[in-house]
């Protein structure tokens, strides 16, 4: 059992860490597209078009980083946790 619950940890903590530096490499993409787009759109059009793509994926990006670092601020990790317990029991009984 106890082995278990250590191969359970050493999953979580693998998908967690994996999580992180997914959010890190698509920060990093962000910091180096958006730029370029608005540099295209400055020279190109008076039509500031580049807002949309940097709003839509600045929102993604919000919440991959909400995810990747446990952030739930309306239910709260807590809640989740309490509930698949509640559901896990009653479906012993």
């Amino acid at each position: 059992m106890k082995n278990q619950d250590q191969d359970v940890r050493y999953q979580r903590a693998t998908r967690r860490v994996k999580d992180i530096k997914d959010f890190y490499a698509s920060l990093l993409a962000y910091c180096i597209v958006i730029p370029l787009l608005a540099y295209i759109n400055w020279r190109t059009t008076s039509i500031t078009w580049a807002i949309f793509p940097a709003i839509g994926w600045g929102i993604g990006l919000i919440f991959q980083g909400m995810n990747a670092f446990n952030f739930h601020p309306i239910l709260g990790r807590e809640w989740e946790e309490r509930k698949m317990r509640e559901f896990m029991e009653n479906d012993a009984l």
